[in-house]
């Protein structure tokens, strides 16, 4: 059997799912969800994340959690908090850079959220003992001020999908079509949603949302700040942002469930305004002005003088990272902090 297989004996016996219900199986069933048996990070895999491009992102990372932790008041105890991470290149890339400022990995009680059991066993391998795992926010322990990293997570939290249709919204569902082949659908919706020119599509992901919650509930309580990066709209908007990624390349999102990427857009309005309704203050710039203002031109200067015969592969990094033509624009910083300071490269201009 296949999740395919699973999933159309699923909505045989019990109806179609929601597109956030189908994004669930893809990437966390437990038999062949994505992530839960076969995630593939890197070149060589299906998708190429910051960290993994240069190190100067994980880097610049580290500058920012250590002059947060300052700004801060350097308190003795840090709850220093990674969720979603990878293969732990992020978390090795900021402790190392953490070293510079004296004080800040010794306060630093440093967890790792992860649900997926492969990528826990290369965080392991990379971080060795210098973090703790917890399956989710909740289980890491509060009460002390908290810095969160979070990079290409939200985008992996599902959303539901609605299509605006001559006679008003429908929410779009994973059917099935000819010969049990899984197809979209749409079933009549009473959910409320804005006016929209007919075609629209409006998604809501009540994960995003959970989580935005979560966190301005927790920073409000015990102090702190978390980094939300991510590609994503930074204004309400419609649009159909599914996707699956295998080998780097766009492949249809019904075709092999769990054996590809799923992801949408992050909606940071939606995942700001959870985080504010709990008592958090918010920011939001794109991932060029963010690794500008922490300086990457010059840690980039720094590694080529140190590297000359570099200079080509870092400048290419850069791009990559920077360019408004790359990740530049369409990924997103978001920062959720508590509202009694402000965090680095947030301070109004």
């Amino acid at each position: 059997m296949s999740l395919k297989d699973k999933l159309a004996a699923q909505i045989a016996q019990t109806g179609p799912l929601t597109v956030a219900q189908y994004m669930s199986a893809c990437l966390h069933d437990p038999q062949f969800g994505y992530y839960a048996t076969r995630p593939a990070l890197g070149e060589a895999g299906d998708f190429l994340t910051a960290p993994l491009v240069s190190q100067m992102f994980g880097e610049l990372i580290g500058v920012w959690a250590a002059s947060a932790w300052t700004l801060m008041g350097e308190p003795e105890r840090l709850t220093l908090v990674e969720m979603g991470p990878g293969d732990g290149t992020l978390m090795d890339d900021l402790l190392r850079a953490g070293r510079a400022l004296p004080g800040f990995l010794e306060a630093a009680d440093v967890w790792l959220v992860e649900t997926s059991a492969p990528l826990r066993a290369r965080q392991a391998e990379t971080l060795g003992g210098r973090v703790r795992w917890a399956e989710s926010l909740d289980e890491v322990p509060g009460g002390e001020p908290m810095l969160v990293i979070a990079n290409e997570l939200l985008d992996c939290l599902p959303a539901r999908q609605f299509v605006k249709t001559a006679v008003g919204w429908a929410e779009q569902v994973v059917g099935l079509g000819d010969g049990w082949a899984l197809a979209f659908g749409r079933v009549p919706t009473g959910e409320p949603l804005p006016d929209a020119r007919e075609g629209a599509v409006a998604e809501i992901s009540g994960p995003q949302m959970a989580l935005g919650a979560a966190l301005g509930a927790r920073l409000a309580r015990d102090g702190g700040a978390a980094l939300l990066i991510d590609y994503g709209r930074d204004a309400p908007g419609f649009g159909d942002t599914l996707q699956a990624l295998r080998r780097h390349a766009k492949v249809d999102p019904l075709d092999g469930p769990g054996e590809a990427d799923l992801t949408v857009w992050a909606d940071f309005p939606a995942v700001m305004a959870a985080a504010e309704r709990e008592g958090a203050a918010t920011g939001l710039m794109s991932q060029a002005a963010f690794l500008a203002r922490m300086g990457i031109g010059e840690r980039a200067e720094a590694l080529v003088r140190a590297r000359p015969d570099k200079a080509p592969v870092i400048g290419r990094q850069l791009h990559r990272l920077v360019g408004g033509d790359q990740m530049g624009d369409l990924f997103k910083v978001c920062c959720l902090h508590s509202p009694d300071w402000t965090p680095p490269a947030f301070e109004e201009d």
